[in-house]
Order: C-alpha cells, then structure tokens, then sequence
C-alpha cells in the first residue's frame, strides 16, 4: 500500500507542526489518498489547536488551481479557510520576506508529472531559497513520480537557457521525486535550507501511478489523465512552434496540429519512424484559445500503447522534425525575432535542439546528450530515496 508524504507526516511526524504558526505551499488538487484536500488537512491539525495554519501560498494556476497556464494570479483571501493566500505567480514567483514574515515552518506540497518544464519544482526552488535566507525551516511531503521514478530521457539542461521552465541542471524527463528534487536543489545553494523531506511509503520507483492504487486528480488545467503526462516531456516542444498542442480541446499535449498540416500525410509519416510504446492517429481539431484560435487544425493524436516502452522526448523530437521536413515553407519557431532566447531553448535548455532540428539531424540530439544523462545518473544517487533499477 502507497502511503503519501502527507499522510506520514500528519500520522508520525505532527511535533514538525505542533504549537508552530504553519504556512502551506499547495492548492486544492493536492490531497490525500482520499481526495481529501491537503489544506483541508491542514485546517483539521489548526482546528483542534495543533498549530496555527496561516498563510497559504499558490503556484502557477494559484490556490484554486484555475488559473490558465502562463496567467498572473493576484494575491487574495481564499473564501473557504479565510486566510490570505499569497501568489507565488503574479508581481513575484518567490516568496518574499515580508510574506513569509512571523511563520515558523513552511510546508511544501505540490505536485509535479516528471517532466523538467513543470513549473512547481521552480516554486519549490524558490521557496527553499527564501527560506534559507531567513532561517525558516522547509518540511516536503513527498509522492510518487507519476511516470515513474526510473526513467530519464534528455538532455541536462545548460544554466545559460535557464528560466521558470528549467531553473536546475536536470534531464527533460527526470526520474525524481519532489522530495528528491528538494534535496538535490538545496545541496547546491550557497546557504542550504533546514530541509525535512517526509518520504512516501510503499512505493517502488518502478510504478507507474496507475499501479499505486492512488487516485489521478488532474494537477493543473491542462493535465488531463496519465497519458497526457507521459507524453509531455516531449510534446511541450511544440510550445516553442507554431502548432497547435491542443489547448482548449478535452487532449490537450496528446495531439499536434496546425492548418497548414495535412492530417493522414503527417501521421502516415509518424507511424512509419517505428518509435516504440506510441501510435499516431490523424486528428480534426478546433483550439478554443491559444494558437489557432477558432481554426480548424490537422495533426496526429498520439496514443500511448506501452507506457514502459515510450520514449516520450524521442517521440516529440522526431515529429518535431518530422513536420519541419513535411511543411518546410510554414514551420516555424516561435521567437527568433524577439531579444532573449526563444522558447524552445528555454524548453530543451539549450540552443541545439533548434539547431538540428534546422539542418535535419534532430536524432542526433539524444545521442550527444547520454554521457551527460549517465553522468546524472551516478550524481543523483546521492538524493534517492527509495533506491533504483534501471533495468526494468
């Protein structure tokens, strides 16, 4: 049986809390194995004059978690619990002293599906920063990789491309916990926070979340079921392009498209590369917001087969090229003309995805890039908590 960080931490560690004025990183998808809220939770321990639960903080999309990807969120009063819930995605992405002012503990439990491009490890990161700065300790409910904690597949991000989409040097698909994450972020700040990670129980780094017996709660508007967060560490590429990933449509990062792609051309094309654990669908689609506003769009829905076969970057890479070759007169990248890097080296971390992709050789991409991804490897094992194969 899977035991979340949560539960743990409220069954045998609640001296971390007790008679402490307590502020909560969260919203209202993280919950516990009942679907009970965590902030719910956290209320109960104020409720019965445990600890003093008050200031919440909300990642991107904010407390409620219905904000779009990329929107500002102000700071408010959440209704429900009455306390102020401070953004961590509007005038700033790190808390500030004066919001962290007169707590004596924060608690950090978002979600996370994996995938570098995540933002909530950039707000974890954040926090741990700030609070190291003002000696405030930093305890982590850890959970399940959804995709697995085992397997990696990228490249280790070049700390000249970072941004909110990749802060520290790690793989595209990374393997981690939030737990694991936190330890590694916080081992490499010159002042290191006083960090409690409260691991998960019963959980092998081989599941998948679908084998833990935990419930899927979508972690942000656009996540929508498992596949779509395997998927996505290699087709949020398509950010950084002028297609379609889907959004306002019910699949949003399962399927590709634009008007200018011919739908059975592209996928025909597609279920031809061979690339294991996935098959391409030609797909009709209207976006109701973003790219293509309104536009009838053609592309290919990817459907995952064999979840433990998918190479979810090598997926997105190769249709990446894979349109670029097919439309060479409209594929675009978005970008090239405004100062600052242009997103999709924010996203790969580098300039040299956008680069091969440009003379033909996006498959060289993963190939440079696996000394490094075996130098990662032996790195992280200094941070793993629930031990690894990688041979499964």
């Amino acid at each position: 049986m899977v035991r979340l960080g949560i539960e743990i931490l409220l069954e045998r560690h609640r001296a971390l809390l007790r008679g402490k004025r307590v502020g909560l990183v969260s919203n209202y998808t993280v919950t516990d194995s009942a679907l009970r809220p965590v902030i719910w939770l956290m209320m109960e321990g104020d409720e019965e004059g445990e600890w003093q639960l008050a200031k919440l903080f909300g990642p991107e999309h904010g407390v409620k978690n219905s904000a779009k990807e990329g929107e500002h969120v102000a700071s408010t009063v959440d209704e429900a619990t009455g306390l102020p819930a401070y953004s961590l995605y509007g005038d700033t992405r790190r808390p500030t002293a004066e919001m962290l002012a007169d707590l004596d503990v924060l608690v950090v439990d978002l979600h996370d599906i994996g995938s570098r491009y995540y933002t909530n490890m950039n707000t974890l990161a954040y926090c741990l920063e700030a609070c190291a700065e003002l000696g405030l300790p930093c305890v982590v409910p850890d959970r399940p990789n959804p995709i697995d904690g085992v397997t990696r597949e990228g490249n280790i991000l070049d700390m000249a491309f970072a941004s909110f989409v990749g802060m520290h040097p790690i793989p595209n698909r990374h393997g981690l916990t939030m737990g694991e994450l936190a330890l590694f972020i916080n081992n490499r700040l010159e002042k290191r926070c006083d960090l409690t990670v409260i691991p998960v129980s019963g959980w092998e780094p081989s599941m998948l979340l679908c084998e833990t017996g935990l419930p899927f709660v979508p972690s942000s508007p656009n996540t929508t079921s498992l596949d779509m967060c395997l998927l996505y560490p290699g087709t949020c590429f398509f950010e950084g392009v002028n297609l379609s990933l889907g959004r306002g449509t019910t699949h949003p990062f399962e399927m590709v498209g634009a008007p200018f792609v011919k739908a059975h051309e592209l996928t025909k094309w597609f279920n031809a590369q061979g690339l294991p654990g996935v098959t391409g669908r030609p797909v009709y689609f209207v976006p109701t917001y973003s790219q293509y506003t309104g536009e009838l769009c053609e592309g290919v829905a990817l459907h995952v087969t064999d979840a433990r076969a998918l190479e979810p970057v090598r997926t997105g890479i190769t249709l990446l090229q894979g349109v670029a070759a097919l439309y060479p007169n409209a594929f675009q990248f978005l970008g090239l003309d405004r100062p600052g890097h242009p997103f999709i080296d924010l996203l790969a971390g580098t300039d040299r995805l956008r680069r091969l992709v440009e003379a033909g050789r996006a498959s060289d991409y993963l190939d440079e890039a696996r000394a490094d991804l075996e130098a990662f490897n032996r790195e992280m094992e200094a941070y793993e908590l629930y031990g690894r194969s990688r041979d499964h």
